[in-house]
Formats: structure tokens, sequence, C-alpha cells
């Protein structure tokens, strides 16, 4: 059987490609991180309200540092979707992957990779991609909509049977 998906690597892709590294690979990091953010924003703004609402040098600082941690967290996977978009190489954006019994193989303007299966560390899914993880820094996704060879819960089945991991819902 095989497989072919064709993926865009948009502010959308990437941002579901930062979800999964974060659901999966980066969780236990990201729930500290997480824990340790907001945790400094209740103690800025109760800092600000104890010092009283002014609009002085300290509150403006403060305020401006509160609004952007705010974004972090918030927009979290956006961000960092953003920065793996512009760390791409030009070219890459526009990739077509075939998967087959041995391995995958992908290609795009700038050339073509063949990938093993047993590279693959996590594999994750949400309701528009399919996501491998390949490390704490590495991922690639595949836009389900885009999909030829079968439907989505047939390449389920199949990546599990050639990986022997489990495709995780996030």
């Amino acid at each position: 059987m095989e497989f072919t998906f064709r993926t865009v690597y948009d502010q959308k892709a990437t941002t579901a490609m930062a979800r999964a590294l974060r659901k999966t690979i980066r969780k236990k990091h990201s729930r500290r991180s997480h824990v340790f953010g907001w945790i400094v924003v209740v103690l800025a703004i109760m800092l600000m309200i104890s010092a009283g609402i002014r609009f002085d040098a300290r509150t403006i600082v403060t305020g401006g540092a509160v609004a952007f941690l705010l974004a972090a967290l918030v927009w979290e996977d956006r961000i960092n979707g953003w920065v793996a978009r512009k760390r791409m190489l030009p070219g890459m954006s526009d990739n077509t992957s075939v998967f087959g019994d041995e391995g995958y193989h992908t290609e795009n303007p700038v050339g073509k990779t063949d990938w093993s299966y047993g590279n693959i560390d996590v594999i994750a899914e949400d309701d528009d991609y399919f996501a491998f993880i390949f490390g704490k820094n590495h991922a690639q996704v595949y836009d389900k909509s885009s999909i030829s060879g079968g439907t989505a819960d047939e390449f389920r089945t199949f990546i599990k049977e050639k990986t022997g991991l489990e495709v995780n819902k996030i």
C-alpha cells in the first residue's frame, strides 16, 4: 500500500508542528515553564496592584513584561511555528511525501530525501495533520486533507504497523 501527502509548511502547519512537539516530547519541560510563567504573571500583577496603579516607569516596565509574558504563554505554538518558518531554507515549504513499505520519500523544489520509519520517535495527530517527531527540535507534519492512496484511518493503521508506535491524539 502507498500513501501520498502534499504538505505546505505555512503558518497553520508549523503551528501544528510546534503544538505536537510541545504536547509530546517537550511535555514535561513545557508544563514547568507554563507554571513558572503563570506564577510570574500573577506576582507581577499583584505587585502592580499593591503599588497602586500609577503610570510611572516601574509600572510601565512591569506591565510591558506581563503583556509580553502573557503573549508568549497564550500564543506559544504560533510563535514557535513562525520562528520555524523563518529558519526554514528557501524552497522547503512545499513537500510531497510518498509512504511505502520500506520507508518514505519526500520531494520539494530543493531536493529529494528518503526516510526510514525507524528514525521516528513519536507520532502525533490533530484534526488536520499527522506529525512525526524525531527529537526535541525536529518534526515533520503531513496534511490530512491532501492524502491519497487511502484514508486517514488507513494511514494511521499503516504507520502504527510500520513503526510499532502509537499515534498520540493532541
